[in-house]
């Protein structure tokens, strides 16, 4: 589990770069701040899409942990 969260973080992290390098002479230190806020918020949608095939992987999820995922969640 902390593996996936490392290579989410990581993947954001290679944005700020990417935000940066594209516009040049910020004039101001608060300037380059807006630009990557608005960076984030641009990648945070891609984070409130629906799981595809969801349903599947959370009966797949339910088999293997048996009795377990059934006590969080309705089925």
């Amino acid at each position: 589990m902390h593996g996936d969260l490392y290579k989410c973080v990581e993947a954001g992290n290679r944005q700020f770069p990417k935000l940066i390098k594209t516009k040049s002479g910020f004039t101001s230190k608060n300037a380059s701040l807006k630009l990557l806020n608005v960076g984030i918020l641009k990648a945070s949608e891609k984070w409130m899409h629906p799981v595809q095939n969801w349903n599947l992987t959370l009966s797949q999820l339910s088999i293997h942990f048996e009795g377990r995922i059934d006590e969080c969640i309705d089925l």
